[in-house]
């Protein structure tokens, strides 16, 4: 806003300055003064008609001011033998030749006492200033336009400069005590924090620190946090940067940012250059819509010169980040550029604890919280989860007005990240509460009787996002790899819902779809992925193919024949059929138990903790309760057919990020 106001000011002042002298030259201006001979000029000397008198010697000439008593005018002759009448003040002007002021005198004139002499040797600055005035103006005006241009248009004045932001050693920021939950990672960095303090240690021993590394993972893994945390603890300068920031419209911009953010790390040499999301600009050469002349291409080719060409500087450490190395050009990944890869996965119980430690302190926690408990709660979170969970609790509890953060919002964060927030506002009619009861109900109670299948946490049909009730399962410890029976009972739980639906009210609903799709891909990745068939044996089938470019999959090419492929389908449909056999024979031997569940689900909407081990082992009368809802299979399917709003009731059975083999 300041420069645009010093901007206005400038505009105000040149339109004023231009309309002073473009009035200056079309308004009239003081009147000239009037010629008289000389003959008259000594006469009015002689008369004392002359009040003050100025010689200029640069034109010959006497400037006279003339006196007259009265009001009656003095009467003369001009220049022109006219009739000239005088009054007092009127200024007047007569030619003198080569005569001086004694020559004057000899001749009569009687000099005034107030008489001046302008000499011809100074310089009239006032006149040049006016006949220059208005070649001023308009180089003033273009001076304006041109910096006007330059302004708008910053970008393509310096389309060459690398974009990369620069933090000073002096800058206060993380350091390798702020991260937490990748201690290899750390470990595998402080090597570059020594060498950056003490390279002659280093040296000494003819050892070569990486000259890149690249730090791999999914999204919310601290890959950027842990690069700041190296320059914080190196103390050196620290060059940021986005892959996308190098490669723009014009024609070898991207390469000539390249060399710009080289050439300033060189100069503040020994630095980190921190390249976010290399992926945009490391594809695979080749593979670009440009054939070889591809911008983007030529940019990656810069790189790998400035890391590994002639000109080589070891005090200049690149660090990249990407959570796609697949994609990632061979050359680039060679040991003499990035030399070596960090792994960062999502945290286990030990980090998701010491993340929790970090993202909590300072703010106001109960005494009863366990960050230890709560950490079990949040397996396959990762780090940015977690900073987000806590920031949650820390609303909700501000939202409450309270003065701490106990566990129930600490819980409510943990459905409103998986499930989404709730909706209030939603308002669901009593037959679609009790089907969505009891389909909740067979995925809890199907995942409590199959020994392989993880503990059931909290069973809700309170709606949120576009679930209307989610069962949440949390297992006992982290996993990292997964059997077939865990597979198994997995997709048994997955169709307990279909199965007590079909079950209770012999009819089937859109509530299932989700439960049905994911129990579909996990079934075809056991026969196509996993090796996990006995017909087909350990063998992989199918090609994923991927556009590089693009840098997503586009399509699966067949490697094998149709007898094949009825085959896995054949299997992906038995073991699907056998898993629902389960549940169903599950549900059917525990029917009172079901009906139990969802009635106390029902008039409670939600269980977990105690009041959930309640309902699977308190005992129940033998007696069927009555359903809260009888009707003849006629009537359920007229009524499933009038309720618009219950086309989806997706059941987070586990966290995506629970099984990675399965994701």
């Amino acid at each position: 806003m300041k420069i645009n106001w010093r901007r206005n000011i400038l505009v105000y002042l040149i339109i004023i300055i231009g309309a002073v002298v473009l009035f200056s030259f079309i308004l009239p201006g003081s009147q000239e003064p009037t010629e008289i001979p000389l003959s008259q000029a000594i006469a009015m000397s002689q008369s004392s008609n002359i009040e003050k008198m100025i010689v200029d010697e640069e034109k010959n000439t006497l400037i006279i001011t003339a006196y007259v008593e009265g009001n009656n005018p003095l009467i003369i002759s001009d220049i022109d033998g006219e009739e000239l009448k005088v009054l007092n003040d009127a200024e007047l002007t007569t030619d003198v030749g080569e005569l001086n002021i004694a020559d004057l005198t000899e001749l009569g004139f009687i000099l005034p006492t107030n008489y001046t002499a302008k000499s011809s040797s100074g310089f009239n600055w006032g006149g040049m200033l006016l006949n220059f005035l208005p070649l001023i103006i308009f180089g003033g005006l273009l001076f304006f336009l041109f910096s006007q241009a330059r302004g708008a248009n910053s970008q393509a004045m310096s389309f060459g400069r690398s974009k990369a932001r620069l933090f000073s050693a002096n800058t206060p920021t993380v350091t390798f005590g702020d991260v937490a939950g990748v201690e290899e990672a750390k470990q595998e960095l402080h090597e570059v924090v020594d060498f950056l303090k003490s390279r002659e240690k280093f040296h000494a021993l003819g050892a070569r620190i990486p000259k890149g590394m690249l730090l791999i993972g999914p999204p919310g893994t601290g890959k950027t946090l842990l690069a700041r945390a190296i320059a914080g603890e190196a103390g050196v300068p620290f060059f940021s940067i986005s892959g996308s920031e190098f490669v723009e419209m014009f024609v070898g911009v991207g390469a000539s940012r390249v060399r710009d953010l080289f050439d300033q790390a060189k100069r503040n040499a020994p630095c980190i250059i921190f390249i976010d999301e290399i992926d945009a600009v490391g594809r695979h050469r080749g593979a670009g819509l440009g054939g070889g002349h591809d911008e983007r291409e030529q940019t990656l080719n810069q790189i790998l010169v400035e890391m590994d060409g002639f000109n080589t500087n070891t005090s200049v450490i690149v660090i990249a980040a990407t959570n796609r190395p697949d994609i990632l050009d061979e050359a680039l990944l060679r040991p003499g550029r990035f030399d070596r890869r960090i792994i960062l996965d999502r945290p286990d119980i030990n980090g998701r604890t010491a993340i929790l430690k970090i993202h909590s302190k300072g703010k106001p926690l109960t005494k009863s919280i366990s960050l230890k408990e709560l950490a079990k709660l949040t397996v396959g979170f990762s780090g940015a989860d977690l900073a987000n969970l806590v920031n949650e609790a820390a609303i909700l509890s501000a939202r409450r007005n309270k003065k701490t953060i106990a566990m129930q919002e600490f819980e409510e964060s943990i459905d409103r990240v998986i499930a989404g927030p709730e909706r209030k506002s939603r308002r669901v009619n009593s037959k679609e509460k009790e089907i969505t009861a009891y389909h909740e109900s067979g995925h809890a109670l199907v995942a409590r009787m199959l020994p392989n299948a993880d503990p059931v946490h909290k069973v809700s049909i309170v709606v949120r996002g576009m679930s209307l009730g989610h069962t949440r399962q949390l297992p006992t410890e982290d996993h990292y790899l997964l059997t077939r029976s865990q597979f198994k009972d997995m997709l048994a739980t997955l169709l307990g819902g279909h199965a007590a639906d079909a079950l209770i009210f012999d009819e089937l609903t859109t509530g299932a779809a989700d439960d049905i799709k994911r129990a579909t891909e996990l079934a075809h990745k056991m026969v196509t992925e996993y090796g996990m068939s006995d017909r087909l044996g350990p063998r992989t089938f199918g090609n994923k193919q991927e556009m590089v470019f693009l840098g997503r999959e586009i399509s699966e090419q067949r490697n094998y024949g149709d007898k094949v492929a009825d085959l896995i389908d054949e299997e992906v449909h038995n073991i699907i059929s056998q898993a629902r056999e389960i549940a169903r024979n599950i549900l059917l031997q525990n029917k009172l138990r079901l009906t139990y569940i969802a009635e106390r689900l029902v008039a409670q909407e939600t269980l977990e903790g105690e009041e959930l081990e309640a309902v699977f082992t308190e005992p129940i009368s033998k007696t069927p309760p009555k359903l809260v809802t009888t009707s003849t299979p006629a009537t359920t399917k007229a009524t499933t057919k009038t309720k618009p709003r219950a086309k989806k009731v997706p059941s987070i059975l586990h966290h995506p990020k629970q099984a990675p083999a399965t994701s």
